[in-house]
């Protein structure tokens, strides 16, 4: 028993949903630790197909309980649409606790992101405009509100009256556009605040005591290592850390409990949004791999942008593993390649006609060129297979060449879009 952590190796969209919900009925708690709804888990099981933004990947099973951490940007009102949405699917009701310490993300944060995008113009980041990136700087400015203030009204409006000055001379002076008022963010936030109320607690408390008694906690992490802003490939992150090592402190739980790290991988490379991505695959190629992926596409579960695709990089893939100190791997979609005759894999970039293996700074990144091998592909349907050794040889040897290259034992495949398209290695 303990901890377990499933984060993304990658740029996200790696398919940690799926591995959540597969795991989480041997968890008592399903923890989201971090990031808010700007970037969704796709979840196909019996109840139909969903996109978890801000719920944890646990909710579709009601023994486990859902916690929403202090580390994560708290969208009230997406909250509850989403689970307005589980309740018309006919999904039970879950269990759901919001920790008191987690901060609300305010409607002027939204505002402010799309604001900053429309000023960058053609250098803009590629954000979902959800209000992340303000949303953490006021954060860290001490400017947040947390869950537990939101319920006094006199509590609120002076801690309204202390953020406004400053947020309203951003607004009116660099964006050039209308205040906001203290009145009208209390009328707009009172009423969905005490829809919530009946779920906010100390679940720092609730989790350290569950481990005490033996329980089984589950953190899920949001996007992927290369979106990390400290490892990752900054500016062009995110605006929280995705790292398993942030994991302790956006749950709340003690460091030294974590005894599995579960990566996240996905057997070719996506991409959302903006950023140095070294196998870009803009012809042909790319267009196929794009509408063959994912469960629909690979099209950004939040935004249903496009998304950028190449052929799996391990030179990236083994620095997320690392960062992210990965006891194990997970590789997702396994089966979207069955159709290729030979499957490029990059295993070196070539900088300043140096090659090398090693995942450089963001500045060498955007000058790297992709190196590939070509393995053969297996030219099948493996969506059916549920054990590895009933794999086509050439997907065995995928994996295998794979897993040596990013020096992580895969110990699950993720072979088709539903929970139970699954094989251990």
């Amino acid at each position: 028993m303990g901890v377990t952590a499933v984060v993304g190796a990658n740029w996200g969209d790696e398919g940690k949903g799926k591995i959540v919900d597969a795991l989480a009925p041997q968890a008592d708690y399903v923890v989201r630790f971090q990031g808010g709804n700007n970037a969704g888990h796709t979840i196909i099981n019996h109840y139909g197909k969903f996109v978890l933004h801000l719920l944890p990947s646990g909710v579709f099973n009601q023994d486990v309980v859902n916690v929403i951490g202090p580390g994560v940007a708290l969208n009230m009102a997406a909250l509850l649409e989403e689970l307005e949405g589980l309740d018309a699917a006919g999904v039970p009701a879950p269990q759901l606790v919001i920790s008191q310490r987690t901060q609300v993300l305010m409607p002027y944060h939204k505002l402010l992101d799309v604001y900053e995008e429309e000023r960058l113009g053609a250098a803009q980041f590629g954000s979902t405009k959800s209000g992340i990136a303000p949303f953490y700087g006021d954060k860290y400015l001490k400017l947040g509100i947390q869950v537990g203030e939101i319920f006094d009204e006199d509590a609120l409006r002076q801690r309204l009256e202390r953020v406004l000055p400053r947020t309203n001379f951003l607004t009116r002076e660099y964006y050039g556009k209308p205040e906001f008022s203290v009145d009208q963010l209390i009328e707009e936030i009172a009423p969905v605040a005490e829809k919530i109320r009946p779920m906010v607690k100390g679940t720092t408390r609730m989790l350290h005591q569950a481990l005490k008694e033996g329980k089984e906690v589950l953190l899920e992490g949001q996007l992927g290592a290369l979106r990390d802003p400290d490892h990752g490939i900054y500016p062009f992150s995110t605006s929280s850390s995705t790292l398993a090592g942030y994991g302790p402190i956006g749950a709340g739980v003690p460091a030294y409990e974590i005894n599995r790290i579960v990566a996240v991988v996905k057997a070719y490379s996506s991409c959302v949004g903006a950023g140095p991505f070294v196998v870009d695959l803009t012809d042909a190629r790319g267009d196929e791999l794009r509408e063959r992926g994912g469960d629909d596409g690979e099209y950004g579960a939040t935004t249903g942008r496009p998304r950028r695709v190449g052929w799996f990089d391990a030179v990236a893939t083994k620095y997320g593993c690392m960062v992210q100190g990965a006891t194990e791997v997970s590789l997702t979609l396994l089966d979207v390649l069955g159709y290729l005759d030979e499957i490029p894999i990059c295993t070196a970039y070539e900088i300043d006609g140096e090659i090398t293996t090693e995942f450089p700074s963001v500045s060498e990144l955007q000058r790297a060129k992709p190196i590939y091998e070509e393995l053969p592909g297996w030219k099948e349907d493996i969506s059916h297979v549920r054990s590895f050794g009933d794999l086509p040889a050439n997907a065995q040897a995928y994996v295998k060449e794979i897993e040596r290259l990013i020096e992580v034992p895969i110990k699950i495949l993720s072979l088709g879009p539903k929970r139970e398209d699954m094989a251990l290695v």
